[in-house]
């Protein structure tokens, strides 16, 4: 990347991280399962990157867990997993298994999933409460040496959902949940205090050859969090969002699939009156809505309303690209732009972030073993970026990666 958009970060960022996963299951008898797998997420760096625990967590237990699968229950597949685990909930959107990023959210606690198998629409119910594990270490001294310091959770971070999904019909399927935060602030550990509850529902159709596809999702916040770790005032929570997505695919060589995207995430309209409206992710990916993260992540799901149009081709099974532009506008103008840390508290420095061209290319080279992606995204600075006060870079920011996956 060769210039950061962050407060007070100005030099090119060059990193190469690796990332190691392992994964062994061993199958029981009546229907048990125990499994586990190892996650090493480390760097080579220059000294002017900012590395944060998004991109190291070196020789770390990613999952050890006990599954029991019973099917024919209820006319449908029992599967309960309990122990540590990772989590992929709806649109991953709220709570994800990361991808793209270098390392992956873990939860320990219990998942029960129920899938219909006799009708009923493919009905999809689920209920999960976990606590989040926290990643260290989370200092730059260690993170730059890739330090292993085991990972930890505890009962001042809980997270819970419920979750249900059902064909609609024709025309797609449909989801509701609620998902739950609960954070206590403890001495030494800067943690914004969430009590946050996040209802919501989603209706898709996913794309194919000739038909519209579709894709409406909408979530509320409302509880108390805190502004920042570094702010001790408790406020009241009230934020929401929503995602509209619109496209067709031609029925011709290449499969093109043309789509155009809106997101809306409230930004806190007023710092000083006592409520919070900033909307919370959670521990939601966003590599697929709005590129790419990493040492790179210029938008995110918070203070935003950002239309975009996508291009996508398929020219044949094992190669696909796909071309996005997104405009970005702050949802307040006198709220922090996403995770950039620039702020502008007045608003005189204007909601025009700037706007994204994402490109990405990825090709199967030995299909199930190894994968190769190449992605370059340019991002054109807008008012509030040459105008807030604490920019420390108003310019264009170029960002380009290359990445391999084997798989044995």
């Amino acid at each position: 990347m060769d210039d950061e958009f962050r407060a007070n970060q100005t030099d090119q960022t060059d990193i190469i991280a690796f990332r190691t996963l392992v994964h062994g299951r061993i199958q029981l008898p009546a229907g048990f399962t125990v499994g586990g797998e190892l996650q090493d997420s480390r760097t080579t760096v220059d000294s002017n990157a900012l590395l944060n625990t998004t991109i190291v967590n070196s020789a770390e237990l990613l999952r050890a867990y006990l599954e029991y699968n019973r099917p024919d229950t209820l006319d449908g597949n029992l599967t309960i997993q309990a122990g540590r685990m990772t989590l992929d909930v709806g649109s991953r959107r709220f709570v994800s298994r990361n991808r793209f990023r270098n390392t992956i959210n873990s939860f320990t606690g219990i998942d029960i999933n129920w899938h219909s198998t006799a009708g009923l629409n493919g009905l999809h119910l689920r209920g999960f409460w976990t606590l989040p594990v926290i990643r260290l270490p989370d200092t730059p001294a260690l993170l730059y040496q890739n330090k292993t310091v085991f990972d930890e959770e505890g009962f001042d971070l809980q997270l819970w959902g419920i979750f249900a999904a059902t064909n609609i019909s024709r025309y797609g399927r449909g989801e509701l949940f609620v998902f739950g935060l609960h954070e206590q602030n403890l001495p030494g550990n800067p943690a914004q205090n969430r009590q946050l509850f996040t209802p919501g529902f989603r209706i898709f159709r996913a794309p194919a050859a000739s038909n519209i596809d579709y894709e409406l999702e909408s979530a509320f916040q409302i509880g108390r969090s805190r502004a920042s770790p570094t702010d001790y005032r408790t406020l009241e929570h009230f934020a929401h969002f929503y995602h509209l997505e619109i496209g067709f695919t031609l029925p011709i060589g290449w499969s093109p699939r043309i789509a155009a995207l809106y997101d809306f995430a409230s930004g806190d309209e007023n710092p000083d009156d006592g409520n919070n409206g900033r909307f919370d992710t959670l521990f939601g990916s966003r590599r697929f809505d709005f590129g790419p993260t990493g040492i790179y992540g210029a938008l995110s799901r918070t203070n935003m309303h950002s239309p975009g149009l996508r291009l996508q081709f398929i020219p044949n099974t094992r190669l696909n690209a796909a071309v996005d532009y997104r405009a970005l506008w702050l949802a307040s103008d006198r709220d922090t732009w996403g995770n950039s840390g620039l702020r502008d508290e007045s608003g005189r420095s204007g909601s025009f972030v700037g706007s994204q061209i994402d490109t990405r290319i990825q090709w199967q080279l030995l299909p199930g073993n190894m994968d190769i992606e190449l992605g370059y995204t340019h991002f054109f600075s807008g008012q509030f970026m040459h105008q807030a006060p604490n920019a420390a870079h108003r310019d264009d920011i170029n960002y380009f990666y290359t990445q391999a996956t084997v798989s044995f």
